[in-house]
């Protein structure tokens, strides 16, 4: 599946519930189901920065997809890295690059979150398309 249909998968699921609570704890099913860092990868370097919650990211290239896991010390957060990793993830890190993330509007993620929360919610975002851009670098 490309990010864009994966992206519009997520919008109809989001779109099933009527209220935020209920999208709240979808999320937080989305973060159980997320695939965890292993734990060497635990670290300060791995850490996403401006985020309020700790938030580990790491990312490998394999045939040339970029493959993400990672973890965060809090719920929400978990759900929503969850939900940009299956967005980003086993994709090729020109799409990664060049994806849209308009969906996150659409599901209307950002104004449901804290101020601090919406930007870890950019630095996360932001973190996985600077580790497409180093792959994508490794491979032109």
């Amino acid at each position: 599946m490309t990010i864009q249909e994966i992206q519009e998968e997520i919008v109809d699921e989001f779109s099933m519930f009527d209220d935020w609570m209920q999208r709240y704890e979808y999320m937080i099913e989305l973060g159980k189901s997320l695939p965890l860092i292993e734990e060497k990868y635990k670290t300060d370097t791995n850490i996403i920065k401006g985020c309020q919650s700790k938030v580990w990211v790491h990312a490998e290239m394999n045939d040339d997809k970029v493959n993400f896991t990672a973890d965060s010390d809090a719920i929400i957060t978990k759900g929503i890295i969850a939900i940009l990793i299956r967005a980003f993830s086993g994709q090729h890190p020109k799409d990664i690059i060049d994806a849209d993330t308009s969906f996150i509007d659409e599901i209307g993620l950002k104004e449901h979150l804290s101020p601090t929360r919406a930007n870890g919610l950019v630095s996360m975002i932001k973190q996985l398309k600077m580790y497409a851009i180093a792959y994508q670098t490794q491979l032109n």
